[in-house]
């Protein structure tokens, strides 16, 4: 599990979406998403970060090692 405050919005999805396995985000009430390649909830990602004064909170679970990976390194190149 993954807990990032995500900056830079745009960096962050392209990192998503280059992964080759799924990069699931989990809601507060308990359940998950994909959100690599769906774009049409990676818009409304987008909006929350806009209406959120350019932060967002978020919690992601990657079961791919390398795609995990890529995740951690983007985020320590973020901060």
């Amino acid at each position: 599990m993954l807990k990032f405050k995500i900056l830079d919005m745009n960096n962050f999805l392209n990192t998503v979406n280059a992964c080759k396995g799924e990069v699931l985000m989990r809601y507060p009430e308990g359940g998950k998403v994909n959100i690599r390649g769906q774009y049409r909830i990676q818009n409304i990602l987008r909006k929350q970060f806009s209406e959120n004064k350019n932060c967002l909170p978020i919690v992601l679970e990657c079961p791919d090692s390398k795609d995990y990976m890529s995740l951690v390194s983007y985020y320590a190149g973020d901060c």
